[in-house]
């Protein structure tokens, strides 16, 4: 990006940093050698999304990363801060429920199938022999079901443990950095409460556009936006909590009910109480996530000590009781058939269906209030989010379960009741796998849609492509390709659509499987004999093809993060999923993959402000390809209003409209956009036709401000020429600096801003095709 290998690290560390030419690094005592060139610098966040090998690992995350997006994807708010916080509410309580179910899947797999069924069964244990010590047969200490239960009780506590510890890890490695020091908002700004954006309601001009009021400051510019230490450390303390309640409730509850049935040595007021104290707990755990606990017009560095301590510590205790518990000896004590943990699935895929039902009703009325037609699904897009995200969460838990239950089992097949060992799984997972089949026929349909309409668009489009480019001879194939690349990048306009109809199709068939389960209460093959052979043929095989796509589906992701591991290039692709994914903050799950941004934006924001405060006359160009226009524009809306006045805007390959403005109108949605516009000094953006990521920012004012320069010429050159004798290449979303325009448009910002002394700095922060993120 800098154009020399001889670089100089800034400022900064080794997992972001600000880099200069060697031979630019005291361009301020000499003034006078840059009187007719920017000072160039370049930031490099590479190490935040693609440094070391193990954070490919963070895949395993991935549906508590699409559930925290969702919280960011509601819809603008005007004058409805109660739906705002209603909305809020509904996506934490969906992001609680899938750290239950996690830490219910781990407790499936430990103590229902390991524990107690095989360890349970004879001839299950005896072809295990790491599990003889917990054989009945053996008569040992471990023999007894409830001690079985607490010791592999360790497993899912553990899970929990680790979960909180590299959460409150990359919190300190990643999000720890304090916004720029300034007054913090007054109290009864009103533009300060919490989520509330905007003063009225922005009403479509003749073309569609907004005529927003445009707001002081926008939410991604007030203080405490990128500083959520006190929300995540609730959260954190909440869900941690709630991990070892499920843990405690699974080992009690078999033991209470033993007791309350069998009058044995052990009171059932003890199983009780326990059970009692899980009960009080789990609702505090609740109520707290329901509880914000965090204002972003303000830097909040408080922290809520007593409850981050005493929740999960309550929680530890209550885990320590359950299975002290469980481990009182109970002579006459079997275990046979399965734990009966079907009500707790049962009842997740429930509570998360009500959830999504609810979002999508507040996420309608906030929409309908200050309807954009740009904004993806007509505001249902972040419901339809946390669909995705409970369905990744229900495949990676059942998948482990099915997997597991199937390798118990030997060569039978659980549920089946034909030469198994085991009793196999609760049945609503048999049932979950067996609609994945289902779904993906259904996606067919759209998907064949797709690549006929794409084909129809790239016929089109020949004779255009051919009419830019006249009089040059045509070329057939040169054509079809310029217009096929065009056509492919357009499906991203589609992707909300496909999103959807994969979320509908989702939730109806989550339906279907909850309600066939209970129904039934036995596999979908079992539960199909006798209604003939057709329909059992197809139940047999939606049910195996299912569980081994669950199965083979999980492999492929744990692969995948084991060759990112040790492939830097594979790594590099992750990373490219993180920037998007991992850019908001952990504001619905503290669980999620870190945010990098609350790294980045400080980052930048704090080098603007101290190169144009230190600098006389200071003004510089910030320049971003790709995420990097996303985070340069987060950083100019954390600068005070004076230096925004002396910074220029620089982006290409920009997705701040195309995906950010589409899928967050809250936050990047016309009115912030336009606000941006106003605040700096000047802006330019840059797009291709080819590019399937960036686009125009489209801000809508009076007159046209000319924000947007494009489509861009892509190719150069259609044929040879004596000036580009060999044939140019299509770039689409890379190499924008390559293209005239570029240093057409930032001479003209350099004009802009005036003729100063150094004339101007310029930051460039630039994401590559390979993933890379550089300056």
């Amino acid at each position: 990006m800098l154009g020399d290998p001889r670089t100089t690290r800034v400022t900064g560390d080794e997992t972001a940093a600000v880099h200069r030419r060697t031979d630019d690094v005291d361009a301020e005592r000499h003034p006078e050698r840059y009187r007719d060139e920017p000072v160039a610098e370049a930031y490099c966040w590479s190490g935040l999304t693609s440094g070391n090998g193990s954070r490919a690992l963070w895949l395993l995350l991935l549906p508590f990363m699409v559930v925290n997006l969702a919280h960011w994807m509601r819809p603008t708010a005007v004058g409805r801060s109660r739906a705002v916080r209603l909305y809020g509410v509904l996506v934490r309580l969906l992001a609680l429920s899938l750290t239950v179910l996690l830490t219910a899947a781990a407790c499936e797999v430990a103590l229902d199938l390991v524990a107690w069924q095989c360890a349970g069964a004879d001839v299950c244990a005896e072809r295990r022999a790491w599990l003889g010590f917990l054989s009945g047969r053996q008569g040992g200490w471990w023999s007894q079901p409830g001690r079985r239960l607490a010791l592999a009780a360790v497993a899912p506590a553990a899970l929990v443990g680790l979960l909180w510890y590299l959460s409150n890890r990359t919190w300190s490695a990643y999000e720890s950095q304090r916004p720029l020091d300034g007054e913090d908002f007054d109290a009864n700004d009103p533009f300060g409460v919490e989520e509330a954006h905007g003063r009225g309601a922005p009403e479509p001009d003749a073309e569609g556009c907004p005529r927003p009021t445009v707001p002081v400051r926008p939410a991604l510019g007030r203080p405490g936006f990128w500083y959520g230490r006190r929300l995540v450390a609730r959260l954190r303390a909440a869900h941690t909590a709630a991990g070892f309640l499920t843990v405690a409730a699974a080992v009690v509850g078999a033991a209470a009910r033993h007791d309350r049935g069998a009058g044995g040595p052990v009171p059932a007021l003890l199983g009780a109480a326990v059970e009692g104290g899980i009960a009080v707990c789990a609702l505090v755990t609740v109520a707290v996530v329901c509880r914000r606990g965090r204002s972003e017009r303000i830097r909040d560095a408080r922290l809520d000590a007593t409850l981050i301590t005493c929740l999960p510590g309550s929680a530890l205790v209550l885990l320590a009781l359950a299975v002290v518990h469980a481990s009182w000896s109970r002579p006459d004590w079997q275990s046979s058939g399965s734990l009966p943990g079907e009500t707790t699935f049962r009842l997740l895929a429930l509570g998360q269906g009500v959830l999504v039902v609810a979002l999508a009703v507040v996420a309608r009325i906030l929409h309908r209030h200050t309807s954009d037609p740009r904004t993806v699904l007509r505001g249902l897009g972040g419901p339809a989010v946390a669909v995705l995200a409970c369905g990744l969460g229900g495949v990676m838990t059942g998948g482990v379960a099915q997997r597991v239950a199937d390798w118990l089992d030997g060569p039978g097949t659980p549920g089946m009741g034909h030469g198994t060992d085991i009793a196999g799984p609760p049945v609503l997972l048999s049932w979950q796998a067996s609609v994945i089949p289902v779904l993906l026929l259904l996606l067919l349909v759209p998907v064949v849609l797709l690549a006929v309409r794409t084909a129809r668009t790239a016929r089109r489009l020949g004779p255009v492509v051919e009419a830019e480019y006249a009089p040059e001879q045509p070329d057939e194939g040169r054509t079809r390709r310029i217009a096929r690349i065009r056509a492919t990048a357009a499906l991203t306009d589609s992707a909300p659509w496909i999103i959807g109809v994969v979320s509908a199709a989702t939730l109806l068939l989550g339906v279907g499987a909850v309600a066939g389960s209970w129904r039934s209460d036995e596999v979908p093959g079992r539960a199909a004999d006798g209604s003939g052979p057709l329909l059992e043929s197809l139940a047999d095989a939606a049910q195996a093809t299912g569980s081994w796509l669950i199965g083979f589906g999980f492999i492929l992701f744990v692969a995948g993060g084991r060759r990112a591991y040790k492939d830097a290039s594979a790594r590099r692709t992750i990373g490219i999923l993180w920037d998007v994914g991992t850019f908001w903050p952990r504001a619905a799950h503290p669980f999620a993959p870190p945010c990098y941004a609350e790294r980045a934006v400080p980052d930048l924001a704090s080098r603007m402000s101290a190169w144009t405060a230190t600098t006389p006359r200071g003004r510089l160009v910030i320049s971003g390809h790709s995420q990097g226009s996303v985070l340069a524009a987060s950083a100019v809306w954390q600068l005070p209003d004076a230096t925004r006045h002396r910074v220029a805007l620089l982006t290409y390959g920009s997705p701040l409209e195309r995906l950010y403005g589409r899928w967050f109108p809250a936050y990047f949605g016309p009115e912030p956009l336009l606000g941006l516009h106003r605040s700096v000094h000047c802006w330019r953006n840059l797009w291709r036709a080819t590019d399937p990521i960036g686009g125009p920012v489209r801000i809508c004012a009076d007159p046209d401000p000319g924000v947007d320069r494009g489509p861009l010429k892509d190719p150069q050159a259609y044929g040879r020429t004596t000036k580009l004798p060999l044939p140019e290449p299509i770039l689409g979303h890379s190499d924008y600096r390559a293209d005239p325009a570029f240093a057409e448009e930032r001479t003209a910002l350099l004009d802009e801003l005036g003729p100063l002394v150094p004339r101007q700095a310029e930051a460039g922060l630039h994401k590559d095709s390979s993933g890379r993120s550089s300056g």
